[in-house]
């Protein structure tokens, strides 16, 4: 909760006008606790859950010879009602495990000093921390995720998120509860080791699961532009691990290539084209 009672108030303690943004953020939040404020990730977790795979869902369904040149595994085809069943088990599984792991992480939110106060950051403020969170998650996701197809994990937990062997975008957190646990530990990294604003930190939940529900999506468009960003592994690197399943020991890493790289574990997917004859021969 912000420690002005009017907007005069905040410019004061600010010695200069409040931006536009600040503006907004002021009437918005003056009156709401920190922890109400940390709790809208959930709210943003159920809202773009719902709405970001859709399109995939209507590519899905439509499937004509047009779309599926881009289908990664063309073979595979999904029913309206198995990505419904998909969408309802990961609603369940946010409710049981998201949930209360929200409510009682909020200390460690205060812990760190993530805070909702003003100035808010700057754009050039944001972004760089976006580019922290992701190189540090995918760097933890890359060892914690390799740790999860060892024996015990896989049998145990991970196996439930490779039910999909071609991932649809509703099944990027289809996954073991524990899954959501462990693996939310490497999202929560970032911001522990540099944390910033509450804005920084809902942008951080939404862009990596938009990122998630990408590359889960299980189609590869050419004119995707996140294919510029290096080292940037996308639906095609992932789909592979998932293509493999439970035996994969390849293809970790969450958003980049470069851990697979440095530590051995892309030798199973080299090139696009090696993939592909391998698809091409799956019956």
């Amino acid at each position: 909760m912000l420690p002005y009672q009017t907007l005069q108030e905040a410019e004061a303690s600010l010695g200069r006008n409040l931006s536009f943004a600040e503006t907004l953020w002021f009437k918005y939040s003056a009156q709401k606790s920190d922890f109400l404020l940390y709790c809208h990730n959930t709210f943003f977790l159920f809202i773009f859950y719902s709405v970001l795979p859709l399109p995939y869902m209507f590519i899905e369904l439509v499937r004509s010879h047009k779309i599926d040149r881009f289908k990664i595994q063309p073979k595979i085809k999904n029913s309206l009602a198995d990505m419904l069943d998909c969408y309802k088990k990961v609603m369940v599984t946010f409710v049981v495990a998201v949930v209360p792991l929200q409510i009682f992480s909020f200390p460690v939110i205060q812990m760190i000093g993530i805070r909702t106060g003003l100035p808010l950051p700057s754009g050039s403020d944001i972004f760089l921390l976006l580019l922290v969170y992701f190189v540090v998650e995918d760097y933890a996701n890359y060892w914690l995720h390799r740790l999860l197809h060892q024996k015990w994990g896989y049998e145990n937990i991970h196996r439930v998120h490779h039910e999909y062997t071609a991932p649809i975008g509703f099944a990027a957190p289809y996954a073991h509860w524990a899954e959501i646990i462990i693996l939310g530990m490497a999202s929560f990294l970032g911001p522990m080791i540099a944390p910033g604003h509450m804005i920084t930190f809902w942008l951080w939940m939404i862009v990596r699961q938009m990122e998630a529900i990408e590359t889960h999506s299980g189609y590869d468009f050419p004119w995707n532009p996140l294919k510029y960003i290096p080292f940037y592994g996308g639906a095609i690197f992932h789909d592979y691990h998932h293509f493999v399943g439970g035996k994969s020991q390849s293809n970790f890493a969450s958003v980049f290539t470069y851990c697979d790289y440095i530590y051995g574990t892309n030798k199973g997917y080299r090139y696009k084209e090696a993939f592909e004859k391998v698809l091409a021969k799956h019956p």
